[in-house]
């Protein structure tokens, strides 16, 4: 067990630290907006004046994606579900409205493909720095498991990272079940544990589930305000420190 200091706040016999991965250790951001972009102009293509509402309803304006938006927090199918909700209104039913969304989405991954969105500054440095210092490291990503695992795998990671979990079916954030799930797959207690996310479904999701603290992250912006409710907010990873 370690202590866990971060800013002024300290968490005491901690065995791991689980983080999110999209805004967390993954700069995704313009990836997510290109992906977001794409789907929206290819339903719009379908069903002309789509796009705009779409687009609203991902989280994206102009190049800034929201980091409280549907794209950067939701899990793929949270996004299918409401890109549907749109089509529907148009008078489609909604298992042809859910047809025309997956569809789409597929199309879209294949033209914007699985270009690698780089780490954060650091981040690698942190998660090698934590793994020495003998705690437990998980990832517990909105993105699919598939997703966590590509993730984990480019950027080499596999030796630090032993829980790779992403939402493929069922709930999804901020569900306290999935920390409860990522903390029995690595072998530990949920008041043992930290998380550290980027999103209020991160706080929220951890909280709910009796974990040991929530430190929240906004890279270069720790005063988000939809951090306010994390024990802790930083603006980057180095700011999380082992005292034994």
């Amino acid at each position: 067990m370690a202590t866990i200091q971060c800013k002024d706040k300290r968490f005491s016999n901690i065995q791991a630290i689980v983080f999110d991965k999209d805004g967390t250790l993954e700069n995704s951001e313009e990836y997510l907006r290109n992906l977001g972009q794409k789907r929206s102009r290819l339903i719009d293509a379908q069903i002309p004046g789509i796009g705009e509402p779409l687009l609203m309803a991902f989280g994206i304006n102009g190049d800034r994606l929201d980091p409280t938006g549907l794209l950067a927090v939701g899990s793929r199918r949270e996004t299918e579900i409401a890109a549907a909700a749109y089509i529907a209104e148009t008078g489609r039913s909604w298992f042809e409205s859910l047809a025309i969304a997956r569809r789409t989405f597929e199309e879209a991954d294949r033209y914007i493909g699985t270009a690698p969105s780089p780490l954060f500054v650091g981040s690698l440095e942190v998660l090698k720095y934590l793994s020495d210092a003998g705690l437990k490291l998980g990832i517990l990503s909105a993105a699919s498991t598939e997703r966590v695992r590509a993730f984990v795998q480019r950027h080499q990671l596999e030796a630090y990272v032993q829980l790779q979990m992403g939402v493929d079916t069922g709930v999804s954030k901020p569900d306290p079940v999935l920390f409860l799930q990522a903390c029995q797959a690595l072998g530990v207690a949920p008041h043992d544990t930290l998380m550290v996310g980027d999103s209020a479904a991160d706080i929220e999701m951890a909280r709910n589930a009796g974990a040991a603290g929530c430190i929240g992250i906004c890279w270069g912006r720790p005063e988000a305000a939809h951090l306010e409710a994390a024990d802790v907010a930083i603006s980057q990873l180095d700011e999380i420190q082992v005292i034994f």
